[in-house]
């Protein structure tokens, strides 16, 4: 039940203090008026629509790169546990090598330090360095398939790198926001003067605070999915169906 109430936060809070707030004072002061909504609707779903489309993009791009990973990391495995060549001890340092890869870059990617990949890089030059110092046990044909999935495995990953890093538009975020805070400002004397100054005032109040507690939500909601890999959102990436040993467990 938790995971359903994490799209309430803090914004939620300052949003619905503003929807109490507002229609009390044009109460109290009378202030009533009637204009066109469109441009603030406008102002606000545009935005707000293109924010929400840009973060699944993004979540969706990063579990294609993310099944790539796995699937070149896993070749690359097979074609080095499955070399005769190689001695019991360097195939089980060979499974520490890739285990090591596919928990760093997952590490990496729930951390919040999006620009520390050192740990990832060490993983990497390390399994390097294991396959340049086998030439005799790791040549010909073999070779250039390894180094050809390394080169998917590493470019997977600073895909998936930069996704991490860099989000949606921020300005347009700061933007979208700063008017779903003055929403009730303009919406709520239109309000009054729709329904009427005679009919109930709790009319008033539900609907500017559904109003509000719709877009508000809807803005938390793109922020949780813009960041799919802190495992927190309802719709955040399943590490588990990437993972390397995920038949193993």
């Amino acid at each position: 039940m938790s995971r359903y109430l994490i799209i309430i936060n803090y914004r939620t809070f300052i949003t619905l203090g503003l929807s109490f707030l507002i229609p009390f004072i044009a109460y109290d002061f009378k202030v009533v008026y009637n204009i066109d909504l469109t441009l603030m609707s406008i102002a606000i779903i545009f935005p707000l629509v293109f924010t929400i489309r840009g973060a699944f993009r993004r979540r969706e791009k990063a579990m294609e790169h993310l099944s790539r990973f796995s699937a070149s990391l896993k070749t690359v495995q097979n074609l080095l546990v499955f070399n005769d060549k190689l001695k019991e001890e360097e195939k089980k340092e060979v499974n520490s090598f890739m285990s090591d890869i596919n928990d760093s870059l997952f590490a990496q990617l729930k951390s919040s330090d999006e620009d520390n990949t050192a740990e990832f890089d060490q993983k990497m030059n390390s399994l390097y360095s294991f396959i340049e110092k086998r030439p005799e046990k790791i040549s010909g044909g073999n070779r250039d398939k390894i180094f050809r999935f390394l080169k998917d495995v590493i470019e997977s990953s600073d895909n998936l790198f930069a996704i991490h890093s860099h989000r949606t538009p921020i300005s347009l975020k700061a933007y979208c926001l700063i008017f779903i805070y003055i929403f009730p400002v303009v919406y709520t004397p239109t309000i009054i003067n729709k329904i009427g100054v005679d009919n109930p005032n709790w009319l008033t109040f539900f609907i500017v605070i559904l109003s509000e507690f719709i877009l508000i939500s809807l803005y938390n909601i793109q922020d949780q999915m813009e960041y799919p890999f802190d495992d927190e959102g309802l719709d955040d990436i399943k590490f588990k169906l990437f993972d390397l040993n995920r038949k193993k467990t």
